[in-house]
């Protein structure tokens, strides 16, 4: 069962759909409101063209670092990004996340799912706070898309 397995987090966005695109994909702009409230991006390595990858170190507020890589396979501008993400190394089965981008009443909706290789990791997540937190870089999102 699939549902076992995904995190979904939806937002409007007040900005139209190619400013939100322009967010995920400009390399200027994306490391800038990347990640959960109070957390920061250091990029090592950026290519956010399909087929391309971002590597960077998540930082968290008590200074914690987080590796990450999202590798880019899929990009349908301004309506479909897809990437597999994980800690940066080959050792682990990567996370699938996929967000698609809608127009609706004068923004754009987003809706990002991700899924997991288990159950057992996507509860692991949801413990950490991932949907509450995912919640908090969509609202950065939104923010950054309504200053283009």
């Amino acid at each position: 069962m699939m549902q076992d397995r995904q995190i979904t987090l939806t937002r409007l966005i007040a900005a139209p759909p190619e400013a939100v695109w322009r967010c995920w994909t400009d390399p200027e702009i994306l490391p800038k409101w990347f990640g959960p409230e109070g957390y920061s991006c250091i990029t090592k390595e950026i290519d956010l063209r399909e087929g391309g990858l971002w590597r960077f170190d998540m930082i968290g507020p008590d200074g914690k670092v987080w590796p990450n890589r999202h590798r880019y396979t899929l990009s349908e501008p301004p309506k479909r990004l897809e990437f597999l993400l994980d800690a940066d190394d080959d050792g682990s089965e990567p996370k699938a996340v996929v967000v698609t981008l809608a127009s609706e009443a004068n923004g754009t909706r987003i809706t990002q799912v991700m899924t997991f290789p288990t159950p057992e990791m996507c509860r692991g997540a949801l413990a950490f706070g991932a949907d509450r937190l995912g919640q908090t870089t969509l609202a950065k999102l939104d923010a950054a898309a309504q200053r283009l």
